[in-house]
């Protein structure tokens, strides 16, 4: 036994503690599985009648469906910038799919205050299995480099239009996948079976601390490469007319079965990533976001989307800032936390979900995002609601809109010689944006084009040559 001065002096550098007091919960883990392509209708829990995804619809029922979500742009590279950074299109680095030569696209500078840094710099264990999109090898902007641990898949978005690539990477070394053909076009090694092997390896293995886990799934994005076990599920179900190969991508003599088999395979996958956080005891304590990166494909490549009314009667599809092209299902998951069984109409953009991650995690959220947390939301209670949303896209000739309430204006055509006038819709009256009542509600349209203007930061990438003058705009505003 020590002396009673001993005691005492032990005592007085100890910090108090009641006798009821416990120590605090251990900080969740987080887990962002990213669709790519993956319309807004094409879930059952969001309308779909002709494809089975019954584990997302499961999960949805267990936990929160959101209704009125967005990508923060119409393409990949764009909108897993936003993810990643918080930042909307008129302040992110990577606003287009800029593309390299060989593989990658453009690369996130050096130093960006990415999510997984930050999670990373607080003691997060940090990895990644899917598409990047965010630079090549050897750049700053590798996920290693951007604050992942640990990361598994493709850099480049080109390459990952084959379900049967050649190779892949891991922590910046480059994996050969025997028995794939060179031109991606078949092979014995199966992309979304690798991913599943990656994200059960990762979450079977020790964790001495919370762990941060992105997965940016390739389903269902063309090319059509169901494996046989998922085409099984629907062939004969539907009429058909054979996929030739325009465009470049695979043929298929079942495209309509092919696409909806990609979709299940998809909610297998997700379903699986639930099973094994349940298997692994870490279920109660790990927030899962499921979101797809932006609407899904035009109608090529085999894909048939008015078929399965992917868009959930939305007009445009990806590329385009219409909500078609930018409406996306988002699910959060989480049991013991978010109640089960209920719908969100919060209003929320991709830049959203960094901030709200960060603040799940008891962490700062850093100024200057554009973002705003929707933890609130998830414990079933009424989280801040943004002034606007704001989007900037310079692909498909240069686009941007605002929604405002139950107001959105758009615009297009910005990278021709004269700024174009504002299509302004009411959305409130009709979510398809069939009526343009710009006409109608001037005081509306100068508003929104007020805010296009102050959102927009001139990019040397990226270049909207009218906008960055700010020159007069034709339609007087």
């Amino acid at each position: 036994m020590w002396p009673p001065l001993i005691l005492a002096a032990v005592s007085a550098v100890l910090p108090a503690r009641g006798d009821d007091e416990s120590p605090p919960p251990p900080r969740p883990n987080l887990v962002l599985i990213v669709a790519d392509d993956l319309g807004v209708g094409e879930l059952g829990c969001y309308g779909q009648q002709k494809i089975e995804t019954p584990r997302l619809d499961a999960m949805a029922r267990e936990g929160l469906r959101f209704t009125r979500f967005y990508a923060a742009a119409p393409v990949c590279a764009p909108a897993r910038c936003s993810l990643m950074t918080g930042l909307h299109g008129g302040h992110a680095f990577v606003r287009d799919n800029l593309e390299f030569p060989v593989e990658g696209q453009l690369a996130l500078p050096a130093g960006t205050a990415t999510l997984p840094r930050l999670l990373q710099q607080a003691g997060y264990e940090t990895a990644m299995v899917g598409k990047w999109g965010l630079g090549g090898p050897r750049t700053s902007g590798e996920p290693n480099a951007q604050g992942f641990d640990r990361w598994f898949g493709y850099y480049c978005q080109r390459q990952a239009q084959t379900f049967y690539p050649d190779h892949m990477w891991r922590d910046g070394k480059r994996v050969e996948l025997e028995g794939n053909s060179e031109d991606g076009k078949a092979g014995t090694q199966y992309a979304h079976d690798l991913f599943l092997e990656e994200v059960e390896r990762f979450l079977r293995g020790p964790h001495a601390k919370p762990f941060f886990l992105y997965l940016p799934f390739t389903l269902p994005h063309l090319a059509l490469q169901p494996e046989e076990e998922d085409l099984a599920r629907y062939r004969g179900r539907f009429e058909e007319v054979p996929y030739e190969g325009e465009y470049g991508y695979v043929p298929h003599e079942t495209p309509r079965a092919a696409y909806a088999a990609m979709v299940s395979r998809l909610d297998r996958d997700v379903g699986r990533v639930l099973d094994l956080l349940e298997e692994i005891g870490a279920e109660e304590n790990t927030l899962v976001l499921f979101v797809s990166d932006n609407g899904p494909s035009h109608d090529f490549g085999g894909v048939d989307t008015r078929f399965f009314n992917s868009t959930g009667g939305l007009r445009g599809r990806k590329g385009t800032l219409f909500e078609g092209g930018i409406r996306v299902p988002l699910i959060a998951h989480w049991p013991g936390h978010v109640p089960p069984g209920k719908t969100s109409a919060w209003l929320g953009a991709h830049y959203d979900i960094m901030p709200t991650l960060l603040e799940v995690a008891g962490l700062p959220v850093p100024a200057g995002l554009d973002g705003l947390s929707f933890s609130a939301e998830l414990r079933g209670e009424r989280a801040p609601e943004h002034e606007f949303l704001f989007w900037e896209f310079y692909g498909y000739g240069g686009q941007q809109a605002v929604r405002l309430g139950r107001w959105k204006g758009v615009r297009f055509d910005l990278l021709e010689e004269e700024i174009p006038s504002l299509e302004l819709y009411d959305l409130d009256a009709s979510e398809r944006e069939a009526t343009n009542v710009a006409a109608e509600n001037a005081e509306i349209v100068a508003r929104l084009l007020a805010i296009m203007q102050r959102e927009h930061r001139p990019s040397r990438d990226f270049p909207f040559p009218l906008l960055d003058l700010v020159v007069p705009r034709r339609d007087g505003f």
